[in-house]
């Protein structure tokens, strides 16, 4: 501790940084994991099945019998690809899920001082916009790297899906900015930390509108059923990712469950509150280690649940025709998005 207070100010961020950066992919990849193991255990039970019960106690070694079996299997590249391009897509599929985390608030601070957010960004909702729609570039090269009809179609999908989904989402959370006056993901926690009816969702009726087009707009967003058009293995074979095999393949999966998670985490930030709860004791800053690590776990059990609910929607719900998709994303998100606007704006004119 002495040889860290001797260092500059500037070394002293940049190692709090790091370790805030390991500690959130040391939380972050087991809930990878473990995601893709709950994915296949609630589909087992909706479906009447038992699932992955075998490798480990209650099959919680599974996702580890799977990691390891992707590293082992024949990294195996066809020869009409194109190889740059096919190597590159996976990784570009992956990265901008991971950087939405550096300004995602994910706990108060711990021993009162330090802010459990890597970046605390005053524009850090635009940074989160501006990240993950280059996301949809992975996927489009994975299907123009393949050489393959059916990989390429899924690319197209892809794009076209995001482009249409984007502008909703981005205009759901305008009403949030309206009502908290800041584009800052902590100053809108911290606007919500009162009672339940402080949480945006519950806030107004406008708000409400905004987490419903934006909770249907981050489906799409992680071509989750049932907006998996990019995929759609009854029309696609597996869409863009057909051609891949090894780790490459499951560097796509990795990209997704992270995407979901990263969209659970900003659900959770905007509109339900953060990491408080509508408790005495629950919604106010952390002034010890332990009730900074409460926080964090709240933030953690929040982004489960939501996880849990796409999960169910995926095995409960039928997939959309291309043509249902296009419609709901232009002609009805569109309109309301920019009506919930206008409604936002005329009820914080008649308030004041």
């Amino acid at each position: 501790m002495e040889f860290f207070n001797q260092l500059s100010p500037g070394w002293q961020l940049t190692i709090v940084a790091a370790i805030k950066v390991v500690g959130v992919m040391a939380v972050l990849l087991p809930m990878i994991a473990y995601s893709v193991m709950a994915e296949r255990r609630v589909s087992a039970l909706i479906q009447d099945r038992v699932g992955p019960n075998r490798v480990g106690p209650f099959g919680l070694l599974q996702p580890l019998a799977d990691g390891l079996k992707s590293f082992l299997k024949e990294d195996y590249t066809p020869a009409h690809v194109h190889k740059f391009y096919y190597t590159l897509a996976p990784a570009i599929a992956m990265v901008p899920a991971f950087l939405t985390f550096a300004v995602i608030p994910f706990g108060s601070t711990l021993g009162g001082s330090e802010k459990m957010v890597i970046a605390d960004l005053n524009v850090g909702i635009l940074y989160t916009f501006g990240i993950v729609s280059l996301s949809v570039y992975g996927i489009v090269l994975a299907g123009y790297a393949s050489n393959s009809k059916y990989p390429f179609l899924g690319g197209i999908r892809s794009s076209a899906q995001m482009i249409s989904y984007e502008i909703a989402m981005g205009m759901a959370v305008i009403p949030v900015f309206m009502f908290v006056g800041s584009l800052n993901l902590s100053d809108i926690i911290q606007a919500q930390s009162g009672s339940l009816f402080d949480w945006m969702a519950f806030k107004s009726p406008m708000t409400f509108l905004s987490f419903f087009i934006f909770l249907v707009a981050v489906f799409a967003e992680t071509n989750r059923h049932p907006f998996d058009m990019p995929e759609c293995e009854t029309e696609l074979v597996a869409g863009y990712h057909s051609e891949y095999s090894s780790m490459r393949f499951a560097l796509f999966f990795l990209g997704e469950y992270a995407a979901m998670i990263a969209g659970s985490a900003l659900i959770v930030t905007v509109f339900f509150g953060g990491w408080t709860l509508p408790i005495a004791g629950l919604n106010l800053p952390a002034h010890s280690f332990l009730s900074g690590l409460l926080h964090i776990g709240i933030f953690i059990g929040k982004i489960a649940f939501f996880m849990l609910v796409m999960i169910w929607v995926r095995w409960m719900l039928p997939r959309f025709r291309y043509d249902q998709l296009m419609d709901l994303g232009w002609r009805r998100f569109l309109p309301l998005a920019l009506a919930n606007i206008l409604a936002t704006a005329i009820w914080l004119f008649a308030a004041n």
